[in-house]
């Protein structure tokens, strides 16, 4: 199964995941706790992981096709969630 990680260096780690959790709760699966979520798409997994100074976000697909779709959805997405917070995302698959 293709995997692709990141680690997002951020303060606001939980609101950020919190934030793209309810923003994507009308449309897919998500499965949200006090540090982690999952959100299942059509295509692939994302898990988030919230620590006090990192976000750590990996998505896993069936077909590596979709890895790359995923990757600019959920950026995409984060970037927007957190607003005026510059973030650096670096995918590694």
């Amino acid at each position: 199964m293709p995997l692709s990680r990141t680690e997002i260096a951020t303060p606001f780690g939980e609101r950020l995941m919190s934030r793209l959790c309810q923003h994507w709760a009308h449309t897919f699966v998500v499965e949200q706790g006090d540090q982690q979520a999952t959100i299942t798409f059509e295509t692939g997994t994302c898990l988030i992981y919230a620590e006090p100074e990192r976000l750590l976000v990996s998505i896993e697909t069936l077909e590596e096709e979709h890895l790359d779709q995923l990757e600019g959805v959920v950026e995409s997405h984060l970037v927007r969630m957190a607003k005026d917070e510059p973030l650096e995302i670096v995918w590694e698959n």
